[in-house]
């Protein structure tokens, strides 16, 4: 089966090249674009203080988030859920940037661009000209946004799971599915045998009609067998 992880991120700003870092990850595995109900998820010390703005967006404080573990604390066990599944991501590049520089501060290899799916490229070929945030995906696909107060890694990364099924096809996959599933019934039915009725219908035809029917069959078609093989003799 193909396995996949859909994955989201909070942080402390927009570039860890100023001293942003990772403050919450979040990952949800998917086979053949059914959640599995397996995830990892972690809020992350960042040893700095949380910018007022960023704390505005997803409700994290430094309060919060003190003695919350350290990113090399949880990094082994992260790479480990992940292994080597593509790894689906909203704007790829911003998750991608941070996982990497902290994989970088832990002395661990980067994850490859190759690895990446980015659900807004995805978006942007099916929607081009459209806004094709997360949110707005969510709306266009009728995908409930109520538990969704401010930003979270799990809570976005559930939302960004059932995006991602409707981008590859979601409701035609299921119908397909359940097509297949219809046609399979179909012929398992035409294969099978036919008991005979518990309560035979009566004739509904007078012994003289049977009579004079037996007579055309010897004198006109001069031939019973097809009348014989289908029991109608």
């Amino acid at each position: 089966m193909a396995r996949e992880i859909v994955l989201d991120t909070e942080t402390t700003g927009f570039d860890p090249a100023t001293g942003d870092r990772l403050v919450e990850i979040a990952c949800l595995e998917i086979e053949d674009f059914i959640p599995t109900g397996r995830s990892y998820h972690t809020y992350i010390d960042p040893e700095r203080d949380m910018p007022v703005e960023a704390e505005r967006v997803h409700g994290l404080s430094t309060a919060f988030l003190r003695g919350k573990p350290k990113v090399h604390e949880v990094v082994d066990e992260f790479l480990d859920f992940v292994g080597d599944a593509p790894i689906i991501a909203h704007n790829a590049t911003f998750d991608r940037t941070f996982v990497n520089y902290e994989l970088g501060v832990c002395n661990r290899a980067h994850l490859p661009e190759h690895r990446w799916i980015d659900t807004l490229a995805l978006a942007k070929q099916r929607f081009p000209g459209m806004h094709n945030s997360l949110d707005a995906l969510c709306k266009r696909f009728k995908i409930s946004l109520a538990d969704r107060e401010k930003h979270g890694a799990l809570i976005d990364a559930r939302l960004l799971a059932a995006v991602y099924l409707e981008l590859k096809g979601g409701r035609e996959r299921r119908l397909e599915l359940t097509t297949t599933a219809a046609v399979a019934a179909v012929s398992v039915a035409r294969q099978s045998a036919y008991g005979a009725r518990p309560r035979p219908l009566p004739f509904r035809s007078t012994e003289a009609e049977r009579e004079l029917h037996a007579a055309f069959v010897r004198e006109v078609v001069k031939s019973d067998v097809l009348w014989k093989k289908h029991g109608l003799e």
